[in-house]
This record gives structure tokens, C-alpha cells and sequence, in this order.
């Protein structure tokens, strides 16, 4: 019989495993499941290094947003330990100008005092327009943000802000490679999971309808059926 297995899951900027509540006991049939702690460090290569020292030797890859942007430094230092990956709602390319200044004001509100205000900030570009006024996902971000605490954003967002260019390097990923993308994300657009795709050779592109950035939260059923199919 084969081995499991073992998957491990990146949560995004401002996420906690209660991002992946839905897929967990989803995928806990094909393997063991892990979420990566991704608070400690900031800068992409320190926490791809600490991920790596507590993973397992060889195991799948989850990563939605900032998780997917942990994967490319996984992938850069460890080729050979990830079997499969999953990308979520990311993109591979650096920072913008515009969008690392939006990070600074963002970590000035953290430093401040005024972390509170970031889940209105951030709230209309985490979820589908449709998703507005959804009291119960809203309160699952605000949990999220509770669990990550405001010196560990600021290390998140400070990683992400000097984040390399990943897309030179998708051509070299080899292992089966799943795409997710919801239709209606602000944060990271369908075009970037396109560009993605038509890098990383035989990778398969999947979008989910009526769904913004936290798909994994506003539409767990989509997003577990790709999940499944992907790591059986």
C-alpha cells in the first residue's frame, strides 16, 4: 500500500488555519495535514526556511495569497520535498510601487495603535462583492486577525513588500500543479492565475464563480473538489 501523503497548508496575509477550516478534515483522508506557522519572520526565505525545518520530508503544498508566495521560496530552496502544489489566489510577480506603499500605511496603522481598522480596510477587497454583508465570514477574518496580532502583519506585510519576481521561476516547477482563482478577486485577478498557469507546464487552471479572495472560506465545496481531485 502506499505511503499518505502529508499536506501542508500556507495561510495568507492576516490568515490563520481557521483559513483551511474546510479542507482539513477534507483532505485528512489522503494524508496528514499541517498548517505552516508563517508569523515568526519577515522576510519570504526566513519563513519558507523555518516551514521547511518543521515539515515533513516530502509532502503536497497548500498556498492561498502570502501562502503562495511562501511556496515559491519553498520550491526555490527545496525542489525535490514538495510532490504536488496547490495555489490559490496568488500571484508570482513583485510588488508594485502603489501596492508596497498601501503595505507601509497599513503597517503605520499597526504600529500605531489602529490595527482595529484594517478589517474595514481590507474587508471589501477580501471577499466577493456578494459577500459584503456576511456577518459570519466577516467575523471569521476578525478572528483571523486576533490570531495574527499586529507585530506579526507587520513582519507579513514586510515580506511580502520584498518578495522576488517568482515567474522566472515556474517553468522549473515539475510536480502536479492545481490553480484556484475566484472570479470575482480584487486582490489577486483571474489574469494573474492565468499567467501562472500557462507557466507551470501541465498545471490545470480552475475558477470558481461568485467567489472573491478567501475562497477557501467563501466557497469551501469548490474549492475541496479541486482540492480532492488534485491530491488523489
Amino acid at each position: 500500500m502506499t505511503e499518505p501523503l502529508p499536506i501542508l497548508f500556507l495561510p495568507g496575509l492576516l490568515c490563520s488555519p481557521r483559513l483551511y477550516a474546510a479542507q482539513l478534515p477534507a483532505l485528512w483522508a489522503y494524508g496528514p495535514v499541517m498548517v505552516a506557522d508563517h508569523r515568526r519572520d519577515d522576510t519570504l526565505d526566513a519563513i519558507a526556511a523555518r516551514v521547511l525545518a518543521h515539515a515533513p520530508p516530502r509532502f503536497a503544498l497548500v498556498g492561498l495569497s502570502m501562502g503562495g508566495y511562501i511556496a515559491y521560496a519553498i520550491l526555490r530552496a527545496a525542489p525535490e520535498r514538495v510532490a504536488k502544489l496547490a495555489l490559490l489566489d496568488t500571484a508570482a510577480r513583485a510588488d508594485l510601487p502603489e501596492q508596497s506603499e498601501r503595505r507601509k500605511a497599513q503597517i503605520e496603522l499597526a504600529e500605531t495603535g489602529r490595527f482595529g481598522e484594517l478589517l474595514d480596510l481590507l474587508w471589501p477587497l477580501f471577499v466577493h462583492k456578494n459577500r459584503q454583508h456576511d456577518e459570519a465570514l466577516k467575523s471569521v477574518v476578525r478572528a483571523m486577525m486576533h490570531d495574527t496580532g499586529p507585530a506579526a502583519f507587520v513582519r507579513q506585510q514586510k515580506a511580502i513588500m520584498t518578495r522576488p519576481d517568482s515567474r522566472r521561476d515556474l517553468p522549473e516547477i515539475r510536480c502536479p500543479t492545481l490553480v484556484l482563482v475566484g472570479d470575482g478577486d480584487i486582490l489577486t485577478p483571474r489574469k494573474l492565475s492565468e499567467e501562472i498557469a500557462g507557466l507551470i507546464p501541465g498545471s490545470r487552471l480552475v475558477g470558481v464563480p461568485d467567489c472573491g479572495h478567501l475562497s477557501t472560506l467563501e466557497r469551501p465545496e469548490a474549492v475541496n473538489r479541486a482540492l480532492v481531485e488534485w491530491i488523489a
